[in-house]
């Protein structure tokens, strides 16, 4: 049965959100093999950490037509650019297992990359317009869906791994395919436009009355971009040099997410109580904290920290994204794009840089640096705006 929207635009469609959520958590999941296939790919190619990086920098590097592809869907309906995009992201991404060249890894990566494009445009303001006047909960069932793909993805390949050969992991995508067909069954009848089309301004106007907002969000997200980068695509790679399996690794990459996916959960709907900016504050102020306990500890003794970085390091995402929508219900798909365009953007940068500094250091003065350049935000908070009671 295909979902409708109601005429009650205050009303939160769980079944609507929990479907758009379900595409985000399954095309993460694939876009989640690279941090796990990443020991491999370096043995296999003979890469040094910072052409590694760069793999992840080539995969988001689509992400700049974001702000397009947000303009566009303020005016258009883009249902197609959700449906399609788990089939698409499921076959680049199982296809590196076999890809016979570094230049063939990153052409499937930039395909990966622009089918992620697509999603991350449009399918958080799906999810917006059937929260209704709840939207940090709906940005929360979102991230809660992305969270959850990061989590499996991890740990879906190193355990394929375990009972098929590297050559056969093209078989995956064929959940990516089925996932396609479900959701095409499920919103066919729907349009990702927002509600209040027709009242947004120009689109060099909406950026410039974008810019108060917007300027303090990308410091935020690039203080804590070295630290995202560091643990979501080299955490792996640290622990196998520090002597853990690949299992494990990949393991723990698993455990932080899934603590992600509980302070995801939470962090939205408790900003809608609480306030944006006291959430963001909680964050910035204990992930750092976290993360160099982490470094200072081995073995079983690693897991508790793991969880707490993850619960309150990538639990802020739904409330920058909520700030980012009620602030601008008349053009939410640009200020999207604009703002998935960035994080994207400085969250690759930062993976280079990651990768840069590690080479010429270590991988553990590179969590230290990841973790000192959170609090450079602190002060950028209380430039935000305070909560709205509705978007």
């Amino acid at each position: 049965m295909a979902i409708e929207i109601s005429a009650d635009q205050e009303k939160f469609h769980t079944s609507g959100v929990s479907v758009v959520s379900a595409a985000h958590s399954v095309h993460d999941t694939y876009t989640a093999f690279l941090p796990a296939l990443l020991p491999v790919l370096i043995e296999k190619f003979t890469l040094s950490n910072t052409t590694a990086g760069l793999l992840s920098v080539f995969l988001q590097l689509p992400s700049l037509l974001q702000p397009l592809i947000g303009h566009l869907a303020d005016r258009k309906n883009l249902r197609y650019f959700i449906i399609l995009t788990p089939a698409l992201t499921g076959a680049a991404m199982s296809l590196l297992s076999i890809a016979p060249t570094y230049s063939f890894l990153v052409f499937l990566l930039v395909i990966a990359g622009f089918s992620s494009a697509a999603l991350h445009a449009v399918g958080p303001i799906l999810a917006g317009t059937f929260s209704g006047s709840r939207l940090g909960r709906g940005m929360s069932f979102w991230m809660v869906g992305g969270e959850m793909g990061r989590a499996l993805g991890p740990l879906v390949v190193v355990t394929a791994l375990g009972y098929i050969a590297l050559q056969d992991l093209p078989w995956l995508m064929l959940a990516g395919i089925l996932v396609s067909v479900f959701l095409y069954q499920q919103l066919k009848n729907i349009t990702t436009q927002p509600l209040s089309n027709g009242n947004g301004l120009p689109w060099i106007a909406a950026i410039k009355s974008m810019a108060p907002i917007m300027l303090p969000l990308f410091v935020l997200i690039f203080a804590r971009a070295m630290m995202v980068s560091t643990l979501s695509t080299f955490l792996p790679t640290f622990l196998t040099s520090e002597g853990a399996t690949l299992w494990i690794a990949g393991a723990s990459l698993s455990i932080l997410e899934a603590a992600g996916v509980v302070g995801a959960f939470l962090a939205g709907s408790l900003s809608d109580r609480l306030g944006r900016r006291k959430m963001l504050l909680i964050s910035f102020i204990a992930t750092p904290f976290f993360m160099l306990i982490f470094t200072q500890t081995t073995g079983i003794f690693q897991i508790p920290f793991l969880i707490l970085m993850g619960f309150f390091g990538i639990s802020v995402t739904p409330v920058l994204m909520a700030i980012v929508q009620e602030n601008f219900p008349n053009n939410r798909s640009l200020a999207n794009g604009i703002y998935m365009a960035f994080n994207f953007v400085l969250m690759a940068v930062a993976v280079l840089l990651v990768g840069i500094i590690s080479d010429q250091t270590s991988l553990r003065i590179t969590f230290y640096i990841s973790a000192a350049m959170i609090l450079v935000g602190l002060p950028f908070i209380r430039l935000l705006p305070k909560s709205r009671k509705s978007a």
